[in-house]
């Protein structure tokens, strides 16, 4: 008689468990010289019909087991791979083991293609800030963040910088007449700006976006709290740069770093919760939850998404052309880029979505702007296309300091002596964005000579923030 084994029950729709050892011992027991296909039906009568064995004195328990099983609640939680894929650490002796941590997870996904970590990452929720996290087709709503689209913007002016000097008050009635930040700050009637970003038809995707539509209108060329900034400076070109058609010299510059305010905020928060229900992962996690771009869901995250970041560019877009309004001068360039938000790349040969969660994109030529702190110099750079970095450079200094621990560490006293030793003035801000709470801007941009090139340096000279230091919104 041929023996019955676990393959043959798998064959006829046992799995690999506890039911198979049960069905075999059941088998070898009560059914040793049972012809072999009369004994493989009566297995299958068994798996497709245990409640009529249930009375059987010799199937009874299996049958019970079949029953309970189908009966038990599905865990459809997805689970993550037991390994992580490996990635580049750049400026590997300032990046703690919480954020390598937090990167190792987003890197056992099912969907992840690659991953790195920029030389100001910390710590994050979800992804860490200054991570790089390339998927298939999929999206992670809180790998893009809560500030969509958040970015920074730099227009170069024809102006001298003893013009600014010289006119300091006058630049700094202006700076303080056309920004407005933190939450709850807006626009109301006349004061409002048109813009054909607010006609676009994706406003109404659903109910919970059209309902924001009066909201941006509100905050159109408005500012978050937090770190985000505008301000006047001076930028330093130390040789002619052919692309923009600058000269050398110093020239006076205007630089914001904001993001989609509350209409983007509402939008990520949404999305997010959207993409925990569809998406159950493990609870460290949960906050990497995606959606797959061939659903309706993905597919309408993706377009929200893109308004927001066109939101955003158009909130710069009104304040830098108010501002050069009411300072006169010709544009010599402007510059932006986003350094929140996913973008379909193709990325060693393969079609991925980069996740640049506070990472400046840095493809080849590509021109980006890295910002230090209100005191220190951000910089003009020139992308390298470094591909273990996944076409990216950091987004700024990054904090080494918590918000927290920055206003309990840092006086008043003590910020106001840094900003009067760098010849900076401020308008607004808390002690939670002092410039002593950041790393080292040009450790940072050591740690990333082979992503970008430094094409001119950024000094700040006049800084509007939120009054009260607030976190964006």
């Amino acid at each position: 008689m041929n023996k019955i084994n676990g393959a043959d029950l798998i064959a006829i729709g046992y799995h690999e468990g506890k039911i198979l050892g049960l069905a075999l011992e059941v088998t070898a027991t009560h059914y040793q010289d049972h012809p072999r296909e009369q004994l493989l039906e009566l297995m299958r009568t068994v798996k497709e019909k245990p409640e009529t064995f249930l009375d059987d004195e010799v199937l009874e328990e299996l049958a019970t087991k079949i029953i309970e099983e189908a009966n038990a609640p599905v865990d459809d939680t997805i689970q993550l791979k037991q390994t992580a894929g490996t990635f580049v650490v750049y400026g590997a002796d300032h990046i703690d083991e919480g954020t390598r941590k937090q990167m190792n997870i987003a890197m056992k996904l099912p969907v992840t293609a690659g991953g790195a970590l920029m030389p100001d990452a910390h710590q994050g929720y979800g992804l860490p800030i200054g991570g790089v996290l390339a998927t298939k087709n999929a999206v992670i709503p809180y790998g893009v963040g809560v500030d969509i689209g958040c970015r920074m913007a730099l227009s170069i002016f024809d102006i001298p910088e003893e013009h600014f000097y010289a006119n300091h008050d006058i630049y700094k009635r202006e700076l303080v007449a056309h920004t407005r930040f933190g939450a709850g700050h807006g626009y109301h009637g006349k004061e409002r700006t048109e813009h054909a970003v607010l006609d676009r038809e994706e406003f109404n995707l659903n109910q919970q976006i059209r309902q924001l539509q009066d909201k941006a209108y509100s905050q159109l060329g408005t500012s978050g709290g937090g770190n985000h900034f505008v301000e006047w400076g001076i930028i330093e070109f130390t040789e002619d740069d052919k692309p923009l058609n600058i000269p050398k010299g110093k020239y006076l510059a205007l630089l914001s770093h904001s993001g989609s305010r509350g209409f983007g905020a509402t939008i990520a928060g949404y999305y997010t919760k959207l993409a925990k229900q569809l998406c159950k992962l493990p609870q460290e996690a949960a906050n990497l939850a995606y959606l797959d771009l061939d659903t309706a869901e993905g597919q309408e995250y993706w377009l929200a998404m893109n308004l927001a970041g066109d939101y955003a560019a158009a909130c710069h877009e009104v304040i830098h052309n108010k501002l050069a309004k009411a300072i006169g001068g010709n544009l010599l360039a402007k510059v932006e880029n986003h350094h929140n938000f996913a973008w379909k790349e193709n990325w060693n040969g393969e079609n991925v979505i980069v996740h640049r969660k506070g990472a400046t994109p840095a493809s080849k030529d590509v021109m980006g702007i890295i910002p230090g702190s209100m005191t220190a110099p951000g910089f003009l750079v020139r992308g390298k296309g470094e591909a273990a970095a996944i076409n990216s450079a950091s987004h700024g200094a990054g904090r080494q300091l918590s918000r927290t621990k920055a206003i309990q560490q840092i006086s008043k006293e003590d910020m106001k002596a840094i900003l009067a030793a760098n010849n900076v003035t401020l308008i607004g801000a808390g002690l939670d964005e002092a410039p002593m709470a950041y790393k080292d801007i040009n450790i940072v941009m050591e740690a990333q000579k082979d992503l970008v090139d430094i094409i001119a340096k950024f000094s700040p000279k006049m800084v509007r923030m939120a009054d009260d230091g607030s976190k964006e919104d």
